[in-house]
Protein backbone atom coordinates (compact mmCIF):
# COMPACT_ATOMS: atom_id res chain seq x y z
CA UNK A 1 0.00 0.00 0.00
CA UNK A 2 1.64 3.36 -0.96
CA UNK A 3 2.48 5.87 1.36
CA UNK A 4 0.92 9.37 1.18
CA UNK A 5 2.93 12.35 2.06
CA UNK A 6 1.40 15.44 4.23
CA UNK A 7 2.92 18.31 3.51
CA UNK A 8 3.09 21.69 5.78
CA UNK A 9 0.65 23.30 3.40
CA UNK A 10 -2.32 20.65 4.76
CA UNK A 11 -1.14 22.33 8.02
CA UNK A 12 -1.26 25.71 7.07
CA UNK A 13 -4.78 24.94 5.21
CA UNK A 14 -6.24 24.11 8.78
CA UNK A 15 -4.31 27.41 9.90
CA UNK A 16 -5.84 29.75 7.54
CA UNK A 17 -9.12 28.15 8.05
CA UNK A 18 -8.93 29.01 12.29
CA UNK A 19 -8.03 32.16 11.99
CA UNK A 20 -11.43 33.03 10.24
CA UNK A 21 -12.34 32.72 14.09
CA UNK A 22 -10.02 35.07 15.11
CA UNK A 23 -12.05 37.10 17.34
CA UNK A 24 -13.60 34.22 19.74
CA UNK A 25 -9.72 32.69 19.43
CA UNK A 26 -8.47 35.93 20.57
CA UNK A 27 -10.52 35.57 23.59
CA UNK A 28 -10.09 32.20 24.68
CA UNK A 29 -6.22 33.08 24.51
CA UNK A 30 -7.02 35.64 26.90
CA UNK A 31 -8.75 32.92 29.14
CA UNK A 32 -5.72 30.98 28.29
CA UNK A 33 -3.32 33.24 29.71
CA UNK A 34 -5.42 34.32 32.65
CA UNK A 35 -5.84 30.29 33.53
CA UNK A 36 -1.96 29.09 33.23
CA UNK A 37 -0.90 32.31 35.05
CA UNK A 38 -3.30 31.14 37.61
CA UNK A 39 -2.01 27.55 37.50
CA UNK A 40 1.80 28.46 37.04
CA UNK A 41 1.46 30.86 40.69
CA UNK A 42 0.51 27.36 42.38
CA UNK A 43 3.66 26.34 42.92
CA UNK A 44 5.02 29.91 44.31
CA UNK A 45 1.78 29.79 47.04
CA UNK A 46 3.56 25.80 48.26
CA UNK A 47 6.83 27.51 48.25
CA UNK A 48 5.71 30.55 50.62
CA UNK A 49 3.57 27.75 52.97
CA UNK A 50 6.64 25.46 53.56
CA UNK A 51 9.74 28.41 54.28
CA UNK A 52 7.54 30.88 55.34
CA UNK A 53 4.70 29.82 57.51
CA UNK A 54 5.34 26.27 58.47
CA UNK A 55 8.98 27.44 59.30
CA UNK A 56 7.77 29.89 61.55
CA UNK A 57 4.92 27.80 62.75
CA UNK A 58 2.64 31.27 62.26
CA UNK A 59 -1.18 30.28 61.86
CA UNK A 60 -1.81 33.67 60.32
CA UNK A 61 0.48 33.59 57.77
CA UNK A 62 -0.64 29.80 56.56
CA UNK A 63 -4.41 31.07 57.00
CA UNK A 64 -3.45 34.04 54.28
CA UNK A 65 -1.86 31.66 52.04
CA UNK A 66 -4.35 29.03 52.02
CA UNK A 67 -7.11 32.10 50.76
CA UNK A 68 -4.78 33.01 48.29
CA UNK A 69 -4.84 29.53 46.57
CA UNK A 70 -8.37 29.08 47.18
CA UNK A 71 -8.57 32.23 45.05
CA UNK A 72 -6.00 31.31 42.71
CA UNK A 73 -7.62 27.68 41.89
CA UNK A 74 -11.24 29.77 41.45
CA UNK A 75 -9.90 32.13 39.36
CA UNK A 76 -8.23 29.00 37.20
CA UNK A 77 -11.14 26.40 37.66
CA UNK A 78 -13.16 29.69 36.04
CA UNK A 79 -10.58 30.69 33.43
CA UNK A 80 -9.71 27.11 32.33
CA UNK A 81 -14.20 27.23 31.46
CA UNK A 82 -13.74 29.91 29.31
CA UNK A 83 -11.25 28.99 27.47
CA UNK A 84 -12.61 25.36 26.66
CA UNK A 85 -15.72 26.90 25.96
CA UNK A 86 -14.52 29.95 23.35
CA UNK A 87 -11.87 27.25 21.71
CA UNK A 88 -14.68 24.21 21.10
CA UNK A 89 -17.42 26.97 19.56
CA UNK A 90 -14.33 27.88 17.32
CA UNK A 91 -13.51 24.76 16.31
CA UNK A 92 -16.72 23.35 15.80
CA UNK A 93 -17.47 26.53 13.38
CA UNK A 94 -14.50 25.70 11.70
CA UNK A 95 -15.89 22.16 11.23
CA UNK A 96 -19.27 23.02 10.47
CA UNK A 97 -17.60 25.49 7.68
CA UNK A 98 -15.35 22.62 6.03
CA UNK A 99 -18.32 19.83 5.75
CA UNK A 100 -20.25 22.19 3.66
CA UNK A 101 -17.22 23.36 1.63
CA UNK A 102 -16.72 19.43 0.89
CA UNK A 103 -20.28 18.86 0.25
CA UNK A 104 -20.93 21.72 -1.77
CA UNK A 105 -17.09 20.76 -3.91
CA UNK A 106 -19.19 17.10 -3.75
CA UNK A 107 -21.96 18.33 -5.34
CA UNK A 108 -20.09 20.66 -7.98
CA UNK A 109 -18.12 17.91 -9.61
CA UNK A 110 -19.11 16.23 -12.88
CA UNK A 111 -21.04 12.92 -12.89
CA UNK A 112 -18.01 11.16 -14.49
CA UNK A 113 -16.27 11.64 -11.14
CA UNK A 114 -19.17 9.81 -9.24
CA UNK A 115 -19.02 6.93 -11.90
CA UNK A 116 -15.12 6.51 -10.50
CA UNK A 117 -16.28 6.70 -6.70
CA UNK A 118 -17.89 4.84 -3.88
CA UNK A 119 -20.81 6.72 -1.98
CA UNK A 120 -19.53 5.22 1.03
CA UNK A 121 -16.04 6.23 0.58
CA UNK A 122 -17.51 10.23 0.09
CA UNK A 123 -19.71 9.72 3.06
CA UNK A 124 -16.71 8.65 4.90
CA UNK A 125 -15.20 11.71 4.05
CA UNK A 126 -17.54 13.84 5.33
CA UNK A 127 -18.21 11.88 8.84
CA UNK A 128 -15.62 10.07 10.28
CA UNK A 129 -12.92 12.32 8.66
CA UNK A 130 -14.53 15.86 9.37
CA UNK A 131 -15.45 13.90 13.28
CA UNK A 132 -11.53 13.64 13.71
CA UNK A 133 -10.66 17.05 12.13
CA UNK A 134 -13.36 18.24 14.50
CA UNK A 135 -11.80 17.18 17.53
CA UNK A 136 -8.71 18.25 16.48
CA UNK A 137 -9.80 21.79 15.95
CA UNK A 138 -12.31 21.76 18.88
CA UNK A 139 -11.33 20.11 21.63
CA UNK A 140 -7.51 19.01 21.02
CA UNK A 141 -7.02 22.63 19.74
CA UNK A 142 -8.03 23.94 23.54
CA UNK A 143 -6.04 21.38 25.07
CA UNK A 144 -2.89 21.60 23.12
CA UNK A 145 -2.81 25.71 23.55
CA UNK A 146 -3.38 25.31 27.26
CA UNK A 147 -0.66 22.41 28.07
CA UNK A 148 2.02 24.63 25.32
CA UNK A 149 1.62 27.60 27.40
CA UNK A 150 1.33 25.39 30.85
CA UNK A 151 4.92 23.79 29.35
CA UNK A 152 6.35 26.98 28.48
CA UNK A 153 5.30 28.98 31.34
CA UNK A 154 6.68 26.07 33.58
CA UNK A 155 10.17 25.70 31.64
CA UNK A 156 10.84 30.18 32.07
CA UNK A 157 9.82 29.48 36.11
CA UNK A 158 12.11 26.63 36.67
CA UNK A 159 14.52 29.12 34.98
CA UNK A 160 13.25 31.63 37.73
CA UNK A 161 13.40 29.39 40.65
CA UNK A 162 17.51 27.92 39.51
CA UNK A 163 19.11 27.56 36.82
CA UNK A 164 21.32 25.29 37.22
CA UNK A 165 18.60 22.49 37.92
CA UNK A 166 16.82 24.26 35.29
CA UNK A 167 20.06 23.44 33.05
CA UNK A 168 19.88 20.31 34.04
CA UNK A 169 16.88 19.02 33.12
CA UNK A 170 16.91 21.05 29.49
CA UNK A 171 19.52 18.68 28.66
CA UNK A 172 16.77 16.03 27.97
CA UNK A 173 14.74 18.38 25.64
CA UNK A 174 16.52 17.73 21.75
CA UNK A 175 16.00 14.18 22.78
CA UNK A 176 12.80 14.16 23.52
CA UNK A 177 12.43 16.47 19.97
CA UNK A 178 14.06 13.93 18.27
CA UNK A 179 11.28 10.97 19.01
CA UNK A 180 8.66 13.51 18.66
CA UNK A 181 9.80 14.26 14.95
CA UNK A 182 10.57 11.26 14.07
CA UNK A 183 7.64 9.10 15.44
CA UNK A 184 5.31 11.78 14.48
CA UNK A 185 5.74 11.64 10.65
CA UNK A 186 5.06 7.77 11.12
CA UNK A 187 2.21 8.31 13.28
CA UNK A 188 0.81 10.56 10.47
CA UNK A 189 1.17 8.68 7.20
CA UNK A 190 -0.39 5.71 8.86
CA UNK A 191 -3.53 7.53 10.21
CA UNK A 192 -3.97 8.54 6.88
CA UNK A 193 -3.89 4.72 5.74
CA UNK A 194 -6.40 3.58 8.07
CA UNK A 195 -8.81 6.23 6.98
CA UNK A 196 -8.58 5.08 3.67
CA UNK A 197 -8.88 1.50 4.85
CA UNK A 198 -12.15 2.71 7.13
CA UNK A 199 -13.27 4.74 4.11
CA UNK A 200 -13.27 1.23 2.24
CA UNK A 201 -15.11 -0.50 4.68
CA UNK A 202 -17.69 2.09 4.61
CA UNK A 203 -17.89 1.91 1.05
CA UNK A 204 -18.49 -1.87 0.91
CA UNK A 205 -21.19 -1.36 4.10
CA UNK A 206 -23.09 1.18 1.56
CA UNK A 207 -23.54 -0.98 -1.00
CA UNK A 208 -24.68 -3.95 0.85
CA UNK A 209 -26.49 -1.92 2.74
CA UNK A 210 -28.59 0.09 0.12
CA UNK A 211 -28.65 -2.85 -1.86
CA UNK A 212 -29.97 -5.76 0.81
CA UNK A 213 -32.82 -6.81 -1.41
CA UNK A 214 -30.20 -8.37 -3.74
CA UNK A 215 -28.25 -9.75 -1.03
CA UNK A 216 -30.90 -11.27 0.43
CA UNK A 217 -32.60 -12.40 -2.58
CA UNK A 218 -29.71 -14.26 -3.71
CA UNK A 219 -28.64 -15.64 -0.20
CA UNK A 220 -25.62 -13.76 -0.32
CA UNK A 221 -25.61 -12.60 3.63
CA UNK A 222 -21.87 -14.33 4.53
CA UNK A 223 -19.98 -13.29 1.16
CA UNK A 224 -21.31 -9.71 2.33
CA UNK A 225 -20.19 -10.04 5.72
CA UNK A 226 -17.22 -11.86 4.67
CA UNK A 227 -16.01 -8.79 2.17
CA UNK A 228 -16.95 -6.20 4.93
CA UNK A 229 -14.77 -8.37 7.20
CA UNK A 230 -12.01 -8.69 5.00
CA UNK A 231 -11.94 -4.37 4.87
CA UNK A 232 -12.05 -4.40 8.50
CA UNK A 233 -9.05 -6.44 8.68
CA UNK A 234 -6.97 -3.96 6.65
CA UNK A 235 -7.57 -1.56 8.60
CA UNK A 236 -6.81 -3.53 11.97
CA UNK A 237 -3.60 -4.47 11.05
CA UNK A 238 -2.44 -0.63 10.10
CA UNK A 239 -4.16 0.14 13.53
CA UNK A 240 -1.97 -2.25 15.03
CA UNK A 241 0.77 -0.81 13.32
CA UNK A 242 0.09 2.61 14.62
CA UNK A 243 -0.98 1.49 17.91
CA UNK A 244 2.75 -0.09 18.16
CA UNK A 245 4.21 3.11 16.87
CA UNK A 246 2.75 5.23 19.47
CA UNK A 247 3.12 2.86 22.41
CA UNK A 248 6.88 3.04 21.32
CA UNK A 249 6.58 6.58 21.59
CA UNK A 250 5.04 6.44 25.03
CA UNK A 251 7.21 4.54 26.60
CA UNK A 252 10.48 6.58 25.07
CA UNK A 253 8.34 9.90 26.63
CA UNK A 254 7.92 7.89 30.05
CA UNK A 255 11.56 6.66 30.06
CA UNK A 256 13.22 10.04 29.23
CA UNK A 257 10.55 11.96 31.64
CA UNK A 258 11.08 10.01 34.73
CA UNK A 259 14.90 10.07 34.00
CA UNK A 260 14.77 13.41 33.79
CA UNK A 261 12.68 14.05 37.21
CA UNK A 262 15.03 11.79 39.44
CA UNK A 263 18.04 12.98 38.17
CA UNK A 264 16.77 16.57 38.93
CA UNK A 265 15.82 15.31 42.35
CA UNK A 266 18.82 14.35 43.13
CA UNK A 267 20.74 16.94 41.96
CA UNK A 268 18.15 19.50 43.65
CA UNK A 269 18.64 17.25 47.08
CA UNK A 270 22.21 17.47 47.19
CA UNK A 271 22.15 21.57 47.17
CA UNK A 272 19.60 21.69 49.85
CA UNK A 273 22.06 19.31 51.61
CA UNK A 274 24.76 21.13 51.20
CA UNK A 275 22.57 24.62 52.04
CA UNK A 276 22.61 26.24 48.60
CA UNK A 277 18.56 26.17 48.30
CA UNK A 278 15.72 25.69 50.21
CA UNK A 279 13.13 23.01 50.85
CA UNK A 280 10.37 25.29 49.80
CA UNK A 281 12.70 26.06 46.56
CA UNK A 282 12.94 22.85 45.80
CA UNK A 283 9.45 21.73 46.68
CA UNK A 284 8.29 24.85 44.14
CA UNK A 285 10.58 23.65 41.45
CA UNK A 286 9.58 19.85 41.47
CA UNK A 287 6.01 20.92 41.10
CA UNK A 288 6.94 22.72 38.52
CA UNK A 289 8.93 20.05 36.72
CA UNK A 290 5.88 17.56 37.62
CA UNK A 291 3.73 20.78 35.68
CA UNK A 292 6.03 20.51 32.49
CA UNK A 293 6.25 16.63 33.03
CA UNK A 294 2.35 16.19 32.58
CA UNK A 295 2.33 19.17 29.80
CA UNK A 296 4.51 17.55 27.65
CA UNK A 297 3.70 14.14 28.17
CA UNK A 298 -0.25 15.15 27.15
CA UNK A 299 1.48 17.12 24.08
CA UNK A 300 2.70 14.10 22.88
CA UNK A 301 -0.67 12.56 23.00
CA UNK A 302 -2.44 15.22 21.85
CA UNK A 303 0.53 14.88 18.82
CA UNK A 304 -0.54 11.44 17.92
CA UNK A 305 -4.58 13.13 17.47
CA UNK A 306 -3.24 15.48 15.52
CA UNK A 307 -1.29 13.53 13.05
CA UNK A 308 -4.53 11.33 12.92
CA UNK A 309 -5.99 14.40 12.08
CA UNK A 310 -3.27 15.49 9.45
CA UNK A 311 -4.25 12.10 7.54
CA UNK A 312 -8.00 13.01 7.66
CA UNK A 313 -7.58 16.25 5.93
CA UNK A 314 -4.82 15.14 3.35
CA UNK A 315 -7.96 13.23 2.25
CA UNK A 316 -9.93 15.79 2.52
CA UNK A 317 -8.16 18.50 0.58
CA UNK A 318 -7.93 15.61 -1.92
CA UNK A 319 -11.26 16.24 -2.87
CA UNK A 320 -11.06 19.98 -1.98
CA UNK A 321 -8.33 20.28 -4.72
CA UNK A 322 -9.78 18.36 -7.62
CA UNK A 323 -10.97 20.95 -10.39
CA UNK A 324 -14.85 20.97 -11.06
CA UNK A 325 -15.19 18.67 -14.33
CA UNK A 326 -18.92 20.79 -15.06
CA UNK A 327 -18.35 25.09 -14.84
CA UNK A 328 -21.06 26.55 -14.07
CA UNK A 329 -20.77 30.08 -14.86
CA UNK A 330 -22.30 30.20 -18.29
CA UNK A 331 -23.51 33.79 -18.30
CA UNK A 332 -26.43 33.69 -21.30
CA UNK A 333 -29.88 33.46 -19.43
CA UNK A 334 -32.66 32.59 -21.94
CA UNK A 335 -36.42 34.47 -20.66
CA UNK A 336 -38.79 33.16 -23.62
CA UNK A 337 -36.93 29.82 -24.72
CA UNK A 338 -37.95 27.45 -27.42
CA UNK A 339 -36.41 24.56 -26.44
CA UNK A 340 -34.86 23.04 -29.85
CA UNK A 341 -31.95 20.84 -29.46
CA UNK A 342 -29.23 20.62 -31.29
CA UNK A 343 -26.21 17.55 -31.46
CA UNK A 344 -23.25 19.11 -33.44
CA UNK A 345 -20.66 16.59 -34.89
CA UNK A 346 -21.06 14.88 -30.53
CA UNK A 347 -18.29 12.11 -29.57
CA UNK A 348 -18.16 10.78 -26.24
CA UNK A 349 -16.09 8.54 -24.14
CA UNK A 350 -16.25 7.86 -21.03
CA UNK A 351 -13.34 8.80 -17.99
CA UNK A 352 -13.77 5.17 -16.77
CA UNK A 353 -13.87 3.61 -19.88
CA UNK A 354 -10.95 5.72 -21.58
CA UNK A 355 -10.14 5.00 -25.72
CA UNK A 356 -13.78 3.59 -25.86
CA UNK A 357 -16.18 6.19 -27.84
CA UNK A 358 -19.54 5.31 -27.07
CA UNK A 359 -20.74 8.05 -29.58
CA UNK A 360 -18.86 8.89 -32.88
CA UNK A 361 -19.67 12.40 -34.41
CA UNK A 362 -23.69 11.86 -34.11
CA UNK A 363 -25.86 15.11 -35.04
CA UNK A 364 -29.18 15.48 -34.55
CA UNK A 365 -31.83 18.09 -34.42
CA UNK A 366 -34.92 18.52 -32.62
CA UNK A 367 -37.19 21.09 -33.33
CA UNK A 368 -39.20 22.86 -30.65
CA UNK A 369 -42.15 20.84 -29.24
CA UNK A 370 -41.19 17.66 -31.54
CA UNK A 371 -41.57 14.23 -30.21
CA UNK A 372 -38.15 11.94 -30.87
CA UNK A 373 -37.35 8.78 -29.91
CA UNK A 374 -33.77 7.34 -29.65
CA UNK A 375 -33.91 3.19 -29.93
CA UNK A 376 -31.43 0.63 -30.00
CA UNK A 377 -29.47 -2.39 -28.95
CA UNK A 378 -27.63 -1.92 -25.38
CA UNK A 379 -25.36 -0.24 -25.15
CA UNK A 380 -25.72 1.48 -28.37
CA UNK A 381 -25.50 4.96 -26.72
CA UNK A 382 -29.27 6.28 -26.54
CA UNK A 383 -29.24 6.81 -22.48
CA UNK A 384 -25.39 8.70 -22.65
CA UNK A 385 -27.25 11.04 -25.05
CA UNK A 386 -29.77 11.55 -22.84
CA UNK A 387 -26.86 12.09 -20.17
CA UNK A 388 -25.32 14.64 -22.63
CA UNK A 389 -28.58 16.96 -23.54
CA UNK A 390 -28.75 16.81 -19.49
CA UNK A 391 -25.27 18.21 -18.54
CA UNK A 392 -24.40 15.03 -16.82
CA UNK A 393 -21.02 15.24 -18.62
CA UNK A 394 -19.86 17.48 -21.37
CA UNK A 395 -18.87 16.06 -24.92
CA UNK A 396 -15.44 14.52 -25.86
CA UNK A 397 -16.01 16.55 -29.15
CA UNK A 398 -18.02 18.60 -30.72
CA UNK A 399 -20.84 20.56 -28.78
CA UNK A 400 -24.67 20.29 -27.43
CA UNK A 401 -27.32 23.61 -28.06
CA UNK A 402 -30.25 24.67 -26.76
CA UNK A 403 -31.41 27.13 -28.87
CA UNK A 404 -28.53 28.00 -30.98
CA UNK A 405 -26.98 28.80 -27.59
CA UNK A 406 -23.39 25.99 -26.59
CA UNK A 407 -25.04 24.56 -22.80
CA UNK A 408 -21.03 25.40 -21.74
CA UNK A 409 -22.32 29.12 -22.28
CA UNK A 410 -25.63 28.65 -20.66
CA UNK A 411 -26.40 30.09 -17.41
CA UNK A 412 -26.46 26.81 -14.85
CA UNK A 413 -30.24 28.01 -13.25
CA UNK A 414 -31.45 28.87 -16.72
CA UNK A 415 -30.59 25.81 -17.96
CA UNK A 416 -31.76 23.68 -15.62
CA UNK A 417 -35.22 25.36 -15.44
CA UNK A 418 -35.78 24.33 -19.06
CA UNK A 419 -34.92 20.93 -18.42
CA UNK A 420 -37.90 17.96 -16.77
CA UNK A 421 -35.97 14.33 -16.35
CA UNK A 422 -38.16 11.16 -15.77
CA UNK A 423 -35.58 8.00 -15.41
CA UNK A 424 -35.93 4.67 -15.12
CA UNK A 425 -35.76 4.38 -12.25
CA UNK A 426 -36.65 7.64 -10.43
CA UNK A 427 -34.74 8.54 -7.32
CA UNK A 428 -37.14 9.57 -4.45
CA UNK A 429 -35.76 11.42 -1.15
CA UNK A 430 -37.04 10.44 2.35
CA UNK A 431 -39.45 13.12 2.86
CA UNK A 432 -43.28 13.57 2.46
CA UNK A 433 -44.88 13.27 -1.52
CA UNK A 434 -45.37 16.45 -1.40
CA UNK A 435 -41.55 17.41 -0.65
CA UNK A 436 -40.50 14.81 -3.39
CA UNK A 437 -42.97 16.70 -6.03
CA UNK A 438 -41.66 20.43 -4.42
CA UNK A 439 -38.14 19.44 -5.90
CA UNK A 440 -38.76 19.70 -9.32
CA UNK A 441 -39.67 23.44 -8.35
CA UNK A 442 -38.85 24.49 -4.37
CA UNK A 443 -41.64 27.52 -4.99
CA UNK A 444 -44.60 25.77 -6.01
CA UNK A 445 -47.00 26.01 -4.28
CA UNK A 446 -49.53 23.27 -2.77
CA UNK A 447 -51.94 23.81 -5.13
CA UNK A 448 -49.43 23.41 -8.00
CA UNK A 449 -48.13 20.39 -6.63
CA UNK A 450 -51.73 19.22 -6.87
CA UNK A 451 -51.99 20.28 -10.26
CA UNK A 452 -49.11 18.38 -11.15
CA UNK A 453 -49.77 15.27 -9.36
CA UNK A 454 -53.10 15.35 -11.32
CA UNK A 455 -51.40 15.42 -14.27
CA UNK A 456 -49.09 11.90 -13.61
CA UNK A 457 -52.64 10.26 -12.48
CA UNK A 458 -50.98 10.43 -9.12
CA UNK A 459 -53.68 12.05 -7.11
CA UNK A 460 -56.14 9.20 -6.34
CA UNK A 461 -53.33 7.04 -4.77
CA UNK A 462 -51.89 10.40 -2.90
CA UNK A 463 -55.44 10.89 -1.78
CA UNK A 464 -56.21 7.55 -1.01
CA UNK A 465 -53.13 7.93 1.70
CA UNK A 466 -54.22 8.89 5.41
CA UNK A 467 -51.96 11.45 5.42
CA UNK A 468 -52.40 12.98 1.74
CA UNK A 469 -49.16 14.47 0.39
CA UNK A 470 -47.43 14.44 3.58
CA UNK A 471 -47.28 10.88 3.27
CA UNK A 472 -43.75 9.88 3.85
CA UNK A 473 -42.07 7.57 1.14
CA UNK A 474 -39.25 5.96 3.11
CA UNK A 475 -35.91 5.68 2.01
CA UNK A 476 -35.50 5.87 -1.68
CA UNK A 477 -39.12 5.79 -1.75
CA UNK A 478 -39.40 2.05 -1.36
CA UNK A 479 -42.95 2.50 0.91
CA UNK A 480 -44.36 3.04 -2.57
CA UNK A 481 -44.47 0.62 -5.49
CA UNK A 482 -42.91 1.04 -8.66
CA UNK A 483 -45.71 2.75 -10.83
CA UNK A 484 -46.47 4.90 -7.83
CA UNK A 485 -42.81 6.33 -7.71
CA UNK A 486 -42.71 6.84 -11.65
CA UNK A 487 -45.88 8.47 -11.06
CA UNK A 488 -43.93 10.87 -8.47
CA UNK A 489 -41.18 11.29 -10.83
CA UNK A 490 -43.35 12.46 -13.71
CA UNK A 491 -45.12 14.89 -11.37
CA UNK A 492 -41.52 16.05 -10.19
CA UNK A 493 -40.93 16.86 -14.04
CA UNK A 494 -44.07 18.36 -14.62
CA UNK A 495 -44.03 20.93 -11.74
CA UNK A 496 -41.61 23.11 -12.97
CA UNK A 497 -43.65 22.79 -16.33
CA UNK A 498 -39.95 22.43 -18.88
CA UNK A 499 -39.47 23.16 -22.08
CA UNK A 500 -37.57 19.76 -22.85
CA UNK A 501 -38.35 16.63 -21.60
CA UNK A 502 -36.04 13.45 -21.11
CA UNK A 503 -37.85 10.37 -20.71
CA UNK A 504 -35.14 7.76 -20.36
CA UNK A 505 -37.14 4.31 -20.56
CA UNK A 506 -39.41 5.55 -18.06
CA UNK A 507 -41.59 2.30 -18.34
CA UNK A 508 -39.65 -0.39 -19.19
CA UNK A 509 -39.37 -2.11 -15.06
CA UNK A 510 -43.32 -1.38 -14.48
CA UNK A 511 -45.84 -4.14 -15.22
CA UNK A 512 -48.58 -3.70 -18.29
CA UNK A 513 -51.67 -1.83 -16.11
CA UNK A 514 -48.86 0.78 -14.73
CA UNK A 515 -47.54 0.64 -17.87
CA UNK A 516 -51.10 1.97 -18.90
CA UNK A 517 -51.37 4.34 -16.15
CA UNK A 518 -47.47 6.30 -16.75
CA UNK A 519 -48.17 5.89 -19.92
CA UNK A 520 -51.02 7.89 -20.25
CA UNK A 521 -49.53 10.46 -18.14
CA UNK A 522 -46.59 10.70 -20.26
CA UNK A 523 -48.63 11.41 -22.98
CA UNK A 524 -50.27 14.82 -21.11
CA UNK A 525 -46.92 15.67 -20.16
CA UNK A 526 -45.43 15.77 -24.01
CA UNK A 527 -48.03 18.10 -25.47
CA UNK A 528 -46.09 21.12 -26.83
CA UNK A 529 -42.57 19.80 -25.09
CA UNK A 530 -39.26 18.83 -26.87
CA UNK A 531 -39.20 15.84 -25.98
CA UNK A 532 -36.87 12.76 -26.01
CA UNK A 533 -37.52 9.06 -25.25
CA UNK A 534 -35.31 6.41 -24.82
CA UNK A 535 -37.40 3.49 -24.51
CA UNK A 536 -37.87 -0.17 -26.28
CA UNK A 537 -41.26 -0.67 -25.72
CA UNK A 538 -43.47 -0.34 -29.09
CA UNK A 539 -46.22 1.36 -26.80
CA UNK A 540 -43.70 4.63 -26.05
CA UNK A 541 -41.94 4.91 -29.62
CA UNK A 542 -44.80 4.55 -32.02
CA UNK A 543 -46.33 7.96 -30.78
CA UNK A 544 -42.92 9.66 -31.68
CA UNK A 545 -42.74 11.88 -34.77
CA UNK A 546 -39.20 10.52 -35.14
CA UNK A 547 -37.37 7.97 -34.36
CA UNK A 548 -33.51 7.73 -34.39
CA UNK A 549 -32.07 4.48 -34.57
CA UNK A 550 -28.64 4.11 -33.18
CA UNK A 551 -25.94 1.52 -33.20
CA UNK A 552 -22.42 1.11 -32.29
CA UNK A 553 -22.61 4.96 -31.09
CA UNK A 554 -23.78 6.17 -34.60
CA UNK A 555 -27.35 7.01 -35.74
CA UNK A 556 -27.89 4.34 -38.81
CA UNK A 557 -31.72 5.11 -39.23
CA UNK A 558 -34.16 8.06 -39.06
CA UNK A 559 -38.10 7.91 -40.07
CA UNK A 560 -41.05 7.24 -38.76
CA UNK A 561 -42.88 3.98 -36.94
CA UNK A 562 -44.45 3.13 -40.42
CA UNK A 563 -41.63 4.31 -42.20
CA UNK A 564 -39.18 2.12 -40.21
CA UNK A 565 -41.86 -1.03 -40.26
CA UNK A 566 -41.73 -0.56 -44.25
CA UNK A 567 -38.42 -1.41 -44.87
CA UNK A 568 -37.57 -5.57 -44.39
CA UNK A 569 -34.00 -4.91 -43.51
CA UNK A 570 -34.39 -2.01 -40.96
CA UNK A 571 -32.45 -2.78 -37.53
CA UNK A 572 -35.65 -1.00 -35.83
CA UNK A 573 -38.03 -3.84 -37.41
CA UNK A 574 -35.70 -6.76 -36.64
CA UNK A 575 -35.52 -5.46 -32.90
CA UNK A 576 -39.86 -4.31 -33.27
CA UNK A 577 -40.36 -8.03 -34.23
CA UNK A 578 -37.34 -9.56 -31.61
CA UNK A 579 -39.38 -7.74 -29.28
CA UNK A 580 -42.98 -9.02 -30.07
CA UNK A 581 -41.25 -12.59 -30.18
CA UNK A 582 -40.00 -11.93 -26.69
CA UNK A 583 -43.83 -11.20 -25.38
CA UNK A 584 -45.27 -14.31 -27.61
Amino acid sequence: MAKSKISNSDFKRLYRMALVEWRILLLGMGFLALSSAALLAFPQVIKSIVDNALASRDASTLNQVALLAMGIFAVQSLAGAARYYCFTLAGERIVVRLRKQLFTHLLDQDIAFFDGQKTGELQSRLSSDATILQNALSVNISMLVRTAATAVGGLIMLIYTSPQLAFSLLLSLPIAGAGVAAFGGKIRTLAKLQQDAFARSGGVANESLSGVRIVRAFGQDGIEINRYEKTLNESLNIAKKKILTIGSFIALASILGSMAIIGVLWYGSTQVVNGEFTIGALTSFMLYTMTVAVSVGTLGGLWTDFMSAAGASKRIFEILDRPKGITKNGATKVKNALGRIQLDNVSFEYMTREHFSVLSHVNIVIEPGEIVALVGPSGSGKSTIAALIARFYDPTEGKILIDDINLKDLDYETFHSLIGMVPQDPVLFSVSIAENIRFGLPSASLQQIKDAASLSNAAQFIDAFPEGYDTLVGERGVQLSGGQRQRIAIARAAVRNPKILILDEATSALDSESESIVQEALERLMVGRTTLIIAHRLSTVKIADRILVLDGGKIVEVGSHNELMANENSLYKKLINKQRSDLT
